[in-house]
């Protein structure tokens, strides 16, 4: 075996031991904290020294734990004693935009909303709008199979990947997928890595599917006096056949606290909806749903002024971050059918009531998925137990609605316990024999997902 200071002068990047590893590179923005620390973290700048870091590790018997900009919600990228944490951060390259094709070429560490300013510049966008955007990478979204805000007209990042580079366990560099629009030679590998989150191998390149920059785009936000009202609101908007880019909810709890952290008057109640129209057609889809939020809501709001729709999609976007400053947030992402949505938060709310935990539940409103947010005081020795036993029954609720355990976050180590439940053994299993045919060492990202 090659020795460790003549792997090391092989690379281009950067290669730290021990104590020179940055505690950050153990944990992912989920806060989950494995047990020990990486042995080895290499900081990748091309892909041979991606593949040299995987073919290392396999003689090693270190694990790889792939890593982009560690925003991942489920532990994903968490890296403990025995690991190789692979950054691929630093393969941060847009290589092509073909702007006739409509398609763009990326290296994994490139940051999503540089890719969508990047597009801009060509009458494009890259439509996948995950919260995340302006710190989360391409590979990052992809190996999630990350959602967003336009998920409801746009599809989730998957929707959006024509083609893949991929290296394999044993250091081959694969391909997958086109440039071309449609083609059906072969398995749909694309579809396999997509979502994988870094357990079948290291993706180390894109080809991604841009869209026309919209012509049009109008906001409009309601007010309604209970979630069942705004649920509603949002079942009747997608039964008149409109598609809005985007339909958020917030329950009367998140509403209260974003508009707080906002600085804006405390004169709202009940529950809160944003949908967003774009295109040619955008001015009489938002006059649509405009007359559908009026027929439920007590205040509706319309504005097709991009400072105007800002200060609409910041109520929605401001949710996250004015919740935790109140404790530790555990986000959760279930998915449920968008008619059983009012369902859903319901029941989160007794399940809240009942846990003696505080719960507050906002989301995709567009695609049903939701995202309870549990947050834990750090006073309380009990709070994190309770949380606990609170998101079990969130997820069990989610099952019994014909739902998911997972919209958007992926499974990663803090869901994986649930897995079974939704998947059946059956389908465990075949997951993992999918996975050891493509990693029969269990090289990559041990212990999570499957």
């Amino acid at each position: 075996m090659t020795s460790f200071a003549l792997w090391e002068q092989s690379l281009t990047g950067t290669v730290r031991t021990g104590a020179q590893i940055p505690d950050a590179y153990r944990i992912d923005r989920s806060g989950f904290s494995p047990i020990g620390a990486p042995e080895v973290l290499v900081q990748a700048k091309t892909i041979d020294d991606v593949q040299h870091a995987v073919t290392y590790a396999a003689d090693t018997d270190w694990s790889v734990v792939i890593r982009g900009a560690g925003t991942g919600l489920a532990g994903g990228a968490s890296a403990g004693t025995g690991s190789l944490v692979l950054d691929v951060s630093g393969l941060n390259r847009i290589t092509d935009i073909a702007p006739a094709d409509e398609l763009a070429v990326v290296e994994p560490g490139v940051i999503t909303a540089a890719l969508d300013a990047e597009a801009g510049r060509y009458g494009l966008r890259y439509a996948p709008d995950p919260a995340s955007a302006s710190i989360s990478t391409i590979g990052g979204n992809i190996a999630t199979n990350a959602g967003g805000l336009r998920c409801v007209k746009y599809g989730v990042t998957g929707d959006s990947v024509l083609g893949l580079s991929v290296v394999l366990a044993d250091g081959r560099l694969i391909h997958t997928g086109r440039r071309t629009a449609k083609g059906v030679a072969g398995l749909d590998l694309t579809s396999l890595f997509t979502g994988s989150e870094g357990t079948l191998g290291v993706i180390v390149s894109a080809t991604v599917r841009l869209q026309p920059t919209p012509i049009d785009t109008v906001t409009v936000a309601a007010y309604f006096d209970d979630v069942e009202q705004a649920a509603a609101a949002t079942t009747a908007v997608l039964a008149a056949r409109v598609r809005p880019s985007i339909m958020e909810l917030l329950d009367e709890a998140s509403l209260r606290q974003s508009r707080d952290f906002l600085g804006l008057p405390s004169d709202a109640a009940g529950a809160f909806v944003v949908a967003q129209t774009d295109g040619f057609g955008a001015h009489t889809e938002a006059r649509i749903v405009q007359e559908v939020f009026g027929q439920f809501s007590y205040r509706v709001s319309v504005g097709d002024d991009p400072q105007v729709s800002d200060e609409l999609l910041a109520i929605r976007r401001a949710a996250l971050p004015a919740l935790e400053r109140h404790g530790r947030a555990l986000i959760e992402d279930i998915a449920v059918p968008r008619t059983r949505i009012a369902d859903a938060i319901r029941a989160v709310a007794e399940i809240a009531t009942r846990h003696r935990t505080a719960i507050y539940t906002f989301g995709h409103a567009g695609d049903g998925n939701l995202h309870p947010i549990i947050v834990v005081d750090r006073d309380d020795p009990d709070a994190y137990e309770r949380a606990v036993a609170a998101a079990d029954e969130i997820f069990g609720t989610a099952l019994a609605l014909g739902g998911t355990i997972t919209g958007e976050h992926g499974v990663g180590v803090l869901k994986r316990r649930w897995l079974e439940r939704e998947l059946g053994p059956d389908g465990v299993e075949l997951q993992r024999t999918i996975r050891r045919a493509l990693d029969p060492t269990g090289l990559f990202n041990p212990g999570k997902t499957v």
